[in-house]
């Protein structure tokens, strides 16, 4: 089976990729049946060769995940971008634990919710039967404005606005 993969090349922290096509089960730094593209991504400039990455996708090869996401960018490949990094087993199921206890917790919490709500509409009738049962008192407040109406309103006085004085300069001594 043939794969397509990027093979590294160029110095030190400057890299540089070949885009080859070779046998599934041979070395990515030995042999290989065909360079069809190249990859900067420091530059992110990308030459591919459509023609043949077309034909060997047509006979069967099968593009690495990275090549996968580059060929789907170029539009050569009519897909969705697939998933690159991958999580180890610990941190998954890390992940899985917290996620099934924030799920836990928060169907906790609609719980009770939907407990109080149940709970509250029985209340409240028996405050509405025990409040039209009795009769509502004229308040005190009719005297308080007769109180408020007799008292004479006072004038009040408007603030002066006062005007800045210039502050008097400090002698000059020699």
């Amino acid at each position: 089976m043939v794969k397509i993969i990027f093979s590294r090349i160029g110095k030190k922290k400057q890299p540089h990729y070949r885009i080859i096509a070779l046998d599934k089960k041979k070395d990515p730094w030995g042999t290989f049946l065909e360079i069809i593209g190249h990859y900067n991504p420091r530059t992110k400039e990308t030459i591919l060769m459509e023609d043949r990455i077309k034909y060997w996708l047509d006979n069967g090869a099968q593009p690495s995940d990275t090549v996968h996401n580059l060929l789907v960018t170029k539009g050569l490949i009519k897909a969705d971008k697939v998933g690159v990094t991958t999580i180890s087993k610990k941190r998954r199921a890390k992940l899985d634990a917290k996620n099934q206890e924030a799920k836990a917790k928060a169907e906790a919490a609609a719980q009770k919710e939907a407990e109080a709500k149940a709970a509250e509409p029985v209340a409240e009738p028996a405050a509405q039967k025990e409040a039209e049962a009795k009769p509502v008192e004229p308040v005190a407040e009719p005297a308080a404005q007769k109180e408020a109406e007799a008292k004479p309103v006072e004038p009040v006085a408007k603030p002066v606005a006062e005007t800045p004085q210039p502050e008097a300069k400090p002698a000059e001594t020699k």
